[in-house]
Order: structure tokens, then sequence, then C-alpha cells
């Protein structure tokens, strides 16, 4: 008989409104119990600034008609649109024996190995949690804890309209450039890397027994 800890349930859920699927995680997150099965959850959300815990209102350069939102994730101010794989972690990490360091770390290393099953070398930095690419990011990460739980998650630019960064200080970087997978030569679609980037995840988080779902919470 499978462990819970080694259980993972996939869903992938489409181009969702952000509030909508924030509220979502946040429910899930507060009614879990010991005995509720980790999931990771691939979307992508309409477009919407996100200001984490930490934001502050100079990093939004200018007014647009793109909603901005406050989140209780870490991390500043960033952008989500179609286009861009996005992945939220509902890990109970207390169960998993995780810190916040090791899972953002996790995060980190699969989207390099992504990016290197493409070819592209990128990196993290100690100092500014992220996948950059010769300087440029390619993923944004931001986390909440919450019972021993995360949710929220990552946010890989795949192929999708990069000049709203300009309207904002990217993760509270001034004159942070952006890049994107169809940028550096990687013609694979959010569809087409979603299954891709679970597989390097789980080579860290090690669940042995994972079910998929499409466009269900």
């Amino acid at each position: 008989m499978t462990a819970i800890q080694d259980k993972l349930i996939i869903r992938y859920l489409g181009i969702t409104p952000y509030q909508d699927t924030w509220q979502a995680m946040s429910n899930f997150t507060e009614q879990r119990d010991q005995n509720t099965i980790d999931e990771i959850w691939l979307v992508e959300h309409s477009p919407v600034f996100t200001q984490g815990l930490a934001g502050k209102a100079e990093h939004l350069l200018t007014n647009s008609n793109i909603p901005v939102v406050k989140s209780d994730r870490g991390g500043q101010i960033t952008y989500h649109a179609p286009g861009q794989l996005i992945a939220y972690l509902l890990i109970n990490i207390r169960r998993k024996d995780f810190n916040v360091r090791s899972l953002v770390t996790i995060i980190e290393q699969a989207i390099i190995d992504v990016l290197s099953d493409h070819n592209v070398t990128a990196i993290a930095k100690p100092d500014a949690p992220g996948v950059y690419v010769d300087g440029r990011k390619i993923a944004s990460l931001g986390l909440k804890i919450r019972k021993g739980c995360s949710f929220h998650g990552l946010a890989l630019n795949v192929d999708m309209d990069l000049s709203p960064f300009l309207q904002i200080n990217p993760c509270g970087y001034a004159g942070l450039e952006m890049t994107q997978c169809r940028d550096l030569g990687i013609t694979s679609s959010v569809a087409e890397l979603s299954p891709l980037l679970i597989e390097k995840l789980n080579q860290n988080l090690q669940y042995t027994q994972i079910e998929s779902f499409i466009n269900e919470h």
C-alpha cells in the first residue's frame, strides 16, 4: 500500500483567473489534513500583475488596464499571462521533511533541468530566487507556507508577450531583463513542457504514485 506522502495529484487547469485560483489554493491548504494527498496545479493566467507580501508600490512603474492583485505569496511584483507555464505546489513539506529553502532549490533545479534538456544553460542565484539565462530572468517563484504546507509556486516564461514586464521592476529589480523559451530557440508549447516540468520536479520530490486530471479542481 502506497504511503500518503508518496502520492501526488496533478491538475491541468488551463487558463484561469488569478484570483479564483489563488482562493482555491488557499481554501485547499486551509482545509487539508494529514490524510490529504499533495497536489500540483498547472495553469496559465489571464493577464495580471501580482504583488507579493514584500511588494512595494514603486515597483509598478506605469498604470495600465492590466489589473494589479496583492497576493499573500513571498516576493515582489511579477506578471502573468497566457504563454507562461505556472505550477502551484500544494505540498505538505513537513510530511515530506523539506524546509522552504530545500523546496525552492528543488523548483529552481527542475526548471534548470527542463532548459538543459533543450540545450539552454540556466542558473539560480542564491540572493535572488528564480532562474536566469545570461543575466535575464526566465522563471520566477514565490511560495507561501501555512500549517507546514506550501502553496503558490513557479512561473516559467514560455511563449508570451513580455512587454508588460517593462511596466514593472520585475521581482523588485530595476532594469531586470526578462526572457522566455521561444526567444532561446525552444519551440515547445506550455502543454508540451508541462509533463517534462513534472518529471523534473519529481526527481527530487520523489512521488511514486501520480494521478493526473484535466480542467478540474
